[in-house]
């Protein structure tokens, strides 16, 4: 194998199908990048058994081949050469030469049979969404998903689709994420479950371009993304995902009206006091058309406040303020509209085109003190 490209052409290449590599694994080739030249194409792969990814970049093959390639050195290699053109040839058994200008490296690599390759199955049900809606709506749900939980499903997102309308769903027993896209034209329904550790490294890898879409596929068992030149396919996540809408009730006895930045920064001004002490509430205190904030913890105390546009009943409350900075810190609006029915019952945030809805459960007040 011989090809021939720019620097920063396969650097790229090499960042984007990195993310599908673990950093260890007990089986050594999936530590590997699979690089192949073949029809004047040249393409690497990433491949961790649950997400794959596949990146085509420009180049010359003089010669086609493929081999699998350490990922990690090969990438801090291919980000440390110098600007211009980089030469990768294969000569004997299990050794291939990196150039670029005065530069050469010699490297151990294995046989690209060794290699799992990403599933190659039949691909339909596709779904064109835009770039940057899909995403807001990944940045705007994913922090609400569960790292670890008996519950497998609650480590992924529900993506459900329903004519000209994408529904995404992420929760962790704590708090609900709800982001709904529209699409331009009316789709077969679909409903699966999207591994959240996956489409953490998506967000990576779409652009963000309103002027663009992504192409997804949908299978029984794997979801496929195609951005231009790379496509991902991941595992999806079996099982039952819990049914939402009936905690997402309309119905309130407070609603208020903040300003977003002046809440969030009042949240962040009052987590200074407890660092150290996370089990600690903020409280929100709801007058006549004022919201007080405080906290306190060993360190000390806290207290702000600011005006709201309230309408209802009176109330005061606790919150995990991690909770509360995530949601605020993934919306966009100026101004938020905050639902509650109780100090014991969840609050619910969303906006007046429904186009987002966040859920989170109070703190117990009595046993926080």
């Amino acid at each position: 194998m011989k090809i021939i490209c720019k620097k920063t052409d396969l650097a790229k290449a090499v960042q984007t199908v990195s993310k599908a590599v673990p950093t260890k694994s007990s089986t050594s080739i999936l530590e590997c990048i699979l690089l192949r030249a073949e029809k004047e194409e040249i393409t690497l792969t990433g491949n961790n058994l649950e997400l794959g990814i596949e990146t085509v970049m420009s180049g010359n093959v003089e010669e086609e081949g493929s081999i699998a390639i350490q990922a990690k050195v090969f990438g801090e290699i291919v980000r440390k050469l110098p600007e211009g053109d980089v030469v990768i040839e294969t000569g004997e058994k299990d050794q291939a030469t990196v150039r670029c200008k005065k530069t050469k490296y010699n490297l151990s690599v294995k046989s690209a049979l060794e290699y799992t390759c990403i599933p190659d199955v039949e691909w339909k049900n596709r779904v064109m969404i835009s770039e940057f809606e899909l995403k807001e709506a990944i940045r705007q749900t994913i922090f609400s998903v569960a790292d670890t939980s008996s519950k497998k499903a609650m480590t992924g997102e529900l993506w459900e689709i329903n004519g000209k309308e994408l529904k995404i769903v992420a929760l962790d027993g704590h708090r609900i994420s709800l982001r709904k896209v529209k699409l331009k034209k009316e789709y077969e329904p679909q409903k699966v479950i999207v591994p959240g550790k996956n489409l953490a490294e998506m967000i990576k890898i779409i652009g963000g371009d309103p002027e663009k879409e992504v192409a997804v596929y949908f299978t029984e068992n794997h979801i496929q993304f195609e951005i231009e030149n790379t496509r991902a396919i991941s595992r999806l996540i079996e099982g039952e995902y819990l049914k939402v809408e009936q905690l997402l009730s309309k119905d309130y006895g407070t609603k208020i009206k903040v300003q977003k930045k002046e809440l969030q920064e009042c949240i962040d001004r009052a987590g200074l006091l407890l660092k150290d002490d996370t089990k600690k509430p903020i409280i929100l205190n709801i007058e006549e058309n004022i919201l007080s904030l405080e906290v306190a913890s060993n360190m000390g105390s806290m207290n702000e406040s600011m005006f709201i546009v309230k309408e209802g009943e009176k109330l005061r409350i606790g919150f995990n303020p991690k909770f509360l900075l995530e949601m605020l810190r993934v919306i966009d609006d100026e101004e938020v509209f905050m639902y509650f029915t109780s100090a014991k019952t969840p609050c619910t945030v969303r906006d007046e085109k429904d186009s987002y809805v966040y859920l989170v459960l109070p703190v117990n007040l009595s046993t926080a003190a």
